[in-house]
């Protein structure tokens, strides 16, 4: 008796876990899909199932083809009521999106919805892949996109080895998310900033003192020592010199290695999403730290 409650209580376990994950489910005839996060939605195209998307969030902005789909808004703020006037028959969203009450609205209406895992490492990329892939009921393609990736990242990481032995130092990061008026708001670990400065084999300056982003004063960053200073893209060009000579004329920025050598990098805010194009990305941000502390 005993032996058959256990099997019966891990069967209810098993049951409640596999139907609270959006990963183990599939739905390959859904034609209507609104897909949140900018990751989420890049794999959805690089998948050929583009054509199935019906809306997207303000995150999304890759390929330029989303650009042409309505905006359910920003993935942090989003509304229930907003998502489903739009008639989807899936949602698919990262689990980071928000806020939370809106996001159980979205749970409990009839529409299926398949949360993807926010992560900021390579593996976490390949796991988004096969989740998505499974959810549009196209494992074969997600298995080919997943493998070629993991190759993207395997030859990233042998390249960064390769410099590591010829003995070159990490290059020092501060990345400031915003200036709010000379106070600086930087990341420290656990972000899409901090993970794509480690893959690009950078060092962030603030991962050892906090977690998330935070306001730091000009003590903490003269004494994080960055030798770059390095922030996500303006959407508008006209603000890409004005963003960049703000925040390098603080006062605390000029007695830095990076304000006193004008180690300057911006980065594409797909970047810090991790979406099949990370390994290119952080390649990319590779190369331009070095090229700013030369």
């Amino acid at each position: 008796m005993k032996r058959s409650l256990i099997g019966l209580a891990m069967g209810l376990l098993s049951l409640a876990i596999t139907s609270g994950a959006g990963a183990a489910q599939s739905y390959p005839d859904a034609k209507r899909i609104v897909s949140v996060g900018g990751p989420v939605t890049e794999i959805v195209f690089a998948l050929g199932a583009g054509d199935r998307v019906i809306a997207r969030d303000t995150t999304s902005r890759y390929p330029r083809a989303v650009m042409e789909l309505p905006d359910v808004g920003y993935m942090r703020q989003l509304s229930a009521e907003g998502v489903l006037s739009t008639g989807p028959d899936l949602i698919l969203t990262r689990d980071s999106a928000g806020p939370p009450d809106a996001l159980d609205q979205l749970r409990g209406a009839s529409v299926p919805m398949v949360e993807v895992a926010d992560g900021f490492t390579a593996d976490a990329v390949v796991q988004s892949i096969h989740t998505v892939g499974k959810a549009l009921g196209v494992t074969e393609r997600s298995d080919v996109l997943a493998a070629r990736v993991e190759d993207e990242f395997a030859a990233l990481s042998a390249d960064l080895a390769a410099q590591t032995g010829m003995g070159r130092d990490p290059v020092r990061v501060l990345f400031v998310l915003s200036n709010q008026g000379g106070r600086l708001n930087v990341a420290g670990q656990g972000t899409g900033a901090d993970g794509i400065i480690t893959l690009a084999g950078g060092r962030n300056v603030m991962a050892s003192s906090f977690v998330g982003y935070k306001i730091m004063s000009d003590e903490s960053i003269i004494a994080a020592r960055p030798d770059v200073i390095l922030m996500m893209r303006p959407v508008s060009e006209t603000d890409v010199h004005a963003r960049r000579q703000d925040t390098m004329s603080l006062p605390a920025i000029g007695l830095t290695p990076a304000g006193q050598k004008d180690g300057f990098v911006y980065v594409d805010p797909a970047a810090l999403g991790f979406g099949p194009r990370t390994a290119e990305l952080a390649r990319q941000l590779h190369q331009d730290l070095l090229a700013a502390v030369r």
